[in-house]
């Protein structure tokens, strides 16, 4: 008998049942640590104002493709996505610190532009650059950025306190950012190896590769919420498609949810470049990623006011969880929500 050890694929896990494994024994021991993983941001008090503070990391050739990504227009998505992160939380973000690993085909004048749109995103959220770290890469470009935010505690919204028959929202429209992106990987294939190609007409396309390429977070969604008096009950940010999100407030608040296709607020130039591709716009609403808009629950009591919101649409409801998650179509039938997002780890991921 073969007393080798059996080694588990990342793929078995996936992201974020690899978080839940590693991360499921560790215990909070500092009283200022008020919440660990498993939301958007910790939290941490030191007194006054809680602190937030969340991170993401991009990679080169998994989250990005310099092909058809300006420097500078990354640089400034790697802020607004963390700052997403903090507006998820209901918070104001107020710094940022920025690590870089680099290889050496990279030139000055390369991070320069990076920096340019790093510099440009904290001018336009109000926030502060003050720190990070550099380093030499093997394998081209990553960058991890770290946020910090406050918030009032009361203030604060977590994925786990949704209650049953409460609202579901989302501000915005969905699914455009990774229309964008097809749009961009289609034309980066008809490019390969093609030295007679053409320049790609993008007219009539903007708006899908300026959310896929430039998105911004709602920093102005919150502040109306606020101004409103609205106080959501559950929140996230949809960075990995809205059936993943709404999947994650069900499952940690242990309610259920019924969506309405007809109520996803989905772009014309969406619905258009699907069609295109042969591709189901609700589809790519469902379980396209970074549209970095706020999925939020809200009081049946909130409804005539939510109304009056220019930027936010009302996409369904909570309901207990033994009825499950589902989708409700155009036509009355009814569909369990999957989470087929973008998911770290699996097989083939590209």
């Amino acid at each position: 008998m073969s007393d080798k050890k059996k080694y588990t694929e990342l793929s078995v896990l996936g992201e974020f049942g690899l978080i839940e494994h590693l991360t499921k024994d560790v215990q909070l021991k500092n009283a200022s640590s008020l919440k660990g993983v498993g939301d958007d941001a910790a939290v941490l008090d030191y007194g006054g104002k809680k602190i937030l503070v969340s991170t993401d990391m991009m990679i080169q050739g998994i989250h990005f493709d310099l092909t058809y990504t300006p420097l500078k227009h990354l640089g400034y998505k790697a802020v607004a996505s963390n700052v997403s992160d903090i507006c998820a939380m209901n918070g104001t973000p107020r710094q940022i610190v920025v690590s870089l690993a680099l290889s050496n085909h990279f030139s000055v004048e390369g991070v320069e532009e990076l920096y340019a749109g790093i510099r440009l995103a904290c001018e336009q959220y109000g926030v502060d650059l003050v720190g990070g770290d550099t380093t030499s890469s093997r394998t081209g470009l990553c960058i991890n950025v770290t946020i910090i935010g406050e918030a009032e505690e009361q203030d604060i919204v977590y994925r786990h306190t949704a209650k049953e028959n409460q609202l579901i929202c989302v501000s915005g429209d969905l699914g455009a950012a990774y229309m964008g992106l097809q749009l961009l990987e289609r034309e980066k294939t008809v490019f390969s190896g093609n030295t007679e190609a053409v320049q790609p007409d993008f007219s009539g396309y903007e708006y899908i590769l300026e959310r896929q390429l430039k998105p911004e977070a709602r920093v102005d969604i919150v502040r109306q919420l606020r101004e409103k008096k609205i106080l959501p009950t559950a929140m996230i940010d949809v960075s990995d498609g809205l059936a993943s999100e709404v999947l994650h407030i069900c499952k940690n608040s242990g309610v259920g949810c019924q969506l309405y296709e007809e109520k996803i607020p989905i772009d014309y130039q969406t619905f258009k470049m699907a069609e295109e591709l042969n591709m189901n716009a609700t589809v790519c609403a469902l379980s396209g990623g970074e549209d970095y808009e706020l999925l939020f629950t809200a009081p049946l009591e909130a409804y005539d006011t939510l109304l009056t919101l220019e930027s936010v649409s009302i996409i369904g409801h909570t309901c207990k969880a033994d009825e499950g998650c589902y989708l409700i179509t155009r036509d009355g039938n009814s569909f369990e929500l999957k989470a087929q997002g973008w998911t770290n780890f699996k097989t083939n991921a590209e």
